[in-house]
């Protein structure tokens, strides 16, 4: 229910910052939709743990923004390599093996690993990455394994993780 009810919210949310529109009749389609797709989503059980994951909401802001800086330097890095006549290019292919304990966890690792320039995920398979680096440098970066930290304390156990693992514990599933 608590997921049923975030992704109602974002909708909303995201409909009516699209929309702008403030007339009664407009945002009561908007108010009609969104639950008609909360609804549906429900019926088609496809609102989860993993397509809401309210366990990351505050500290994935924080990452992002972290991130977005490290997307920044690694574009200005890949920049400098490109414009320079010689193209001081070390192409690397480099074995990772993922920390973190879930696989929504090795997603954003490989995910964050493929937005940052200059690197690419080319495989993921049980929390072993194979990462194409541009350079040297990309691949040292990598291997440093602070961006492998910060995703592994984002994806930390919470009250809501703890939740979910009794409750399947107490149907019978393994978590």
């Amino acid at each position: 229910m608590l997921h049923a009810l975030s992704l109602g919210l974002v909708l909303a949310l995201l409909w009516w910052l699209m929309s702008g529109y403030f007339i009664p009749f407009v945002l009561s389609l908007g108010v009609a939709s969104v639950i008609a797709t909360v609804l549906i989503s429900r019926r088609m059980d496809v609102i989860d743990h993993e397509g809401q994951p309210l366990h990351l909401s505050w500290k994935i802001g924080f990452y992002w923004a972290w991130l977005l800086k490290e997307i920044f330097k690694s574009a200005v890095d890949v920049s400098k390599v490109i414009l320079k006549r010689k193209m001081p290019i070390h192409p690397a292919m480099v074995p990772i093996k993922a920390t973190q304990r879930t696989e929504m966890g090795h997603v954003i690792y490989a995910n964050s690993i493929t937005l940052t320039p200059g690197t690419i995920t080319v495989t993921l398979e049980n929390g072993d990455m194979m990462i194409h680096a541009l350079t040297r440098e990309a691949a040292e970066g990598l291997l440093t394994g602070d961006m492998d930290r910060r995703v592994t304390a984002i994806e930390g156990v919470g009250a809501l993780d703890r939740l979910l693992a009794a409750k399947a514990a107490s149907k019978g599933d393994a978590p």
